[in-house]
């Protein structure tokens, strides 16, 4: 291994589009380009490999069953490498930093996520300086975990949202402080950082079908929980509930046809539709009354941490009773600790 020599993985999205009839679309060739607009500065930069994945990812159209080949460098290639950076799509790149997170625990280097709001070809992109911060991020040793850099933030990849879908600023986490901040200085919040851990790798076959996620809303009908908790193959459901985890439990045939899914084994996690704050179901009455069914509350996660928490864990064949325990338990910094 080259002391600070980065393996960057390109997956496809906007960094990397070209216009084409019908829009931007994701295009090969991206280290050729990449080379061509670094290249007065690639002395004063770690050294770099890059590869494509093949077919590259529009991230729009990211399935969990490609978390696996995301991952797959990485761990393939672990002892290479100093860090590692991904390239992704902005639309589900925190679905698939959470994914990360939780596929490669124990990490002892940096894996970095970044990507652009404009493509790089293009004079006036964001996707430079996200660049050259992550490379600089990745061959740092002091970070150990999932991360994403976007706009001059470190954040936490499990605690990381999509917040804006047009500013630069695009990503924030809103329930952790922000990691570090590259400006003038390079500043890390050691306090925070995940320590280095003992590798204990996962590449598990996800199955698109076993999560879902139902958002209430007021009037929300059981005929309609009950079409998306038959769904074939369905094995949890994420429930976005008002507040710290209040839904209408007065509704007996909503209720109903949740405790039914649960009796029969699909795992149902209770999350805030709130941006910041978590769940805390015993507060009301409404939240008190899903945990007495079985709903579990999924305190502080964001969305797109439960949803590949709840695919990562079910992808591990565990039993009902094992899957809600390691839901309530922070395995790699994704929420607070019960």
């Amino acid at each position: 291994m080259q002391a600070d020599k980065v393996l960057i993985i390109h997956t496809g999205g906007t960094i990397g589009m070209l216009p084409t009839e019908q829009g931007l679309a994701p295009a090969a060739g991206f280290e050729q380009l990449l080379r061509q607009r670094l290249a007065e500065r690639l002395d004063t930069l770690p050294a770099f490999d890059l590869i494509e994945l093949e077919p590259l990812i529009d991230s729009a159209e990211l399935s969990p069953s490609q978390w696996s080949s995301i991952a797959a460098p990485i761990i393939d290639r672990y002892e290479d490498y100093a860090g590692f950076i991904i390239l992704h799509g902005t639309d589900t790149l925190a679905y698939t930093a959470s994914a990360l997170s939780f596929m490669l625990q124990g990490l002892t280097k940096p894996v970095i996520l970044t990507g652009s709001q404009i493509p790089l070809a293009e004079h006036r992109s964001d996707a430079d300086s996200n660049l050259l911060g992550a490379l600089e991020l990745a061959a740092r040793p002091e970070i150990s975990e999932v991360c994403i850099y976007f706009n001059g933030r470190l954040l936490r990849g499990n605690r990381s949202v999509k917040v804006d879908a047009s500013a630069l600023a695009a990503f924030d986490s809103p329930n952790l402080a922000r990691l570090g901040e590259v400006g003038i200085e390079v500043s890390l919040r050691s306090d925070l950082m995940l320590a280095p851990g003992m590798p204990a790798f996962s590449s598990p076959d996800f199955d698109p079908a076993a999560v879902a996620v139902l958002r209430i809303f007021p009037g929300i009908s059981a005929t309609l929980l009950q079409a998306v908790l038959s769904q074939p193959g369905l094995r949890g459901v994420i429930l976005q509930s008002y507040g710290v985890g209040n839904a209408p439990t007065s509704d007996a045939a909503l209720m109903e046809t949740l405790e039914s899914a649960i009796a029969r084994g699909v795992t149902i996690v209770n999350l805030t539709q709130c941006s910041r704050g978590a769940v805390a179901s015993d507060t009301y009455a409404t939240g008190a009354a899903l945990s007495r069914i079985g709903v579990i509350s999924g305190a502080d996660l964001t969305l797109e941490a439960a949803f590949a928490k709840l695919h990562w864990l079910l992808a591990q064949n565990l039993s009902a009773e094992d899957v809600a325990a390691k839901l309530r338990q922070s395995l790699c910094g994704e929420q607070l600790a019960s």
